[in-house]
């Protein structure tokens, strides 16, 4: 038999034991507690496919859209496009908006960052076209040449200075128009400067989201490519609920309750 004091010692030295084997098994590495502080990843996931990215994809068609680029827009999308601040035309397409989650109210932002593209560039990311129209025949203030509509949604270099994007006419001067190194065509640039421009009109211009004087014509109801728009519209996604696209796209070119200016 133990004396009291022998049992006591023999106790506390347990004690002590179990608690250095806990701070040992529980040490993390740098990068674990590294890891353990940081922000968890924006949870994301893949929009539908566009009627015209399914047609591109069943006809093997090289330009044609990206999962990956789903996940740009998504973790791009400000709190300010997930909010009761959106305007009400995007319940059109999307009448659950301001039930959904927060992660489905990113994927509808991605599919319809896709189907403006379709209607803007067939969805080919080194789209490159110079407008003949006067509205648009002018001169860029940033490359001091006609403006040319670039990219997977059709920008400028002058959006540069507008909107703050990444776009560097002077790495790009040298590179081929369809050169996919040029910056403007890199579609993560490209699609992150369009969420710049929408949340610009629609939150701070606070613009419908169909608009006549919206920076897209497709956007513009009865313009040329509005609706391209509205087919591309057709499969949102289903947390949205039922959409009122087919009701859009089979009434005359004015403008849907909300599209005004």
């Amino acid at each position: 038999m133990f004396s009291p004091k022998l049992r006591a010692a023999l106790c506390t030295t347990v004690v002590i034991s179990v608690i250095a084997l806990m701070d040992v098994r529980t040490e993390r590495s740098p990068a674990e507690v590294s890891a353990a502080g940081a922000v968890p990843a924006q949870e994301v996931k893949p929009a539908p496919p566009t009627p015209m990215a399914v047609e591109k994809a069943r006809l093997g068609h090289d330009a044609n859209w990206l999962p990956e680029w789903d996940a740009v827009i998504e973790r791009a999308i400000p709190e300010t496009l997930l909010s009761s601040s959106i305007p009400r035309d995007v319940k059109l397409f999307c009448p659950r908006f301001d039930a959904m989650r927060e992660v489905d109210k990113r994927v509808y932002w991605a599919y319809f960052f896709q189907a403006l593209s379709g209607a803007e560039a067939g969805l080919d990311a080194t789209s490159n076209v110079q407008h003949t129209e006067p509205e648009v025949a002018v001169k860029d203030g940033v490359s001091h040449r006609m403006v040319r509509s670039e990219g997977l949604l059709q920008l400028t270099y002058e959006d540069a200075d507008r909107y703050g994007c990444e776009f560097d006419w002077e790495k790009d001067r040298s590179l081929g128009e369809h050169d996919p190194a040029r910056t403007i065509l890199q579609p993560a640039n490209n699609l992150l400067c369009g969420v710049k421009i929408l949340e610009f009109q629609v939150i701070q211009q606070r613009k419908p989201l169909l608009s006549k004087t919206s920076y897209w014509s497709p956007l513009r109801p009865g313009w040329p490519g509005f609706r391209v728009f509205l087919k591309q519209m057709s499969n949102v996604p289903m947390a949205c609920g039922r959409s009122q696209v087919s009701a859009l796209a089979s009434t005359p070119a004015a403008a849907p309750t909300g599209a005004a200016d």
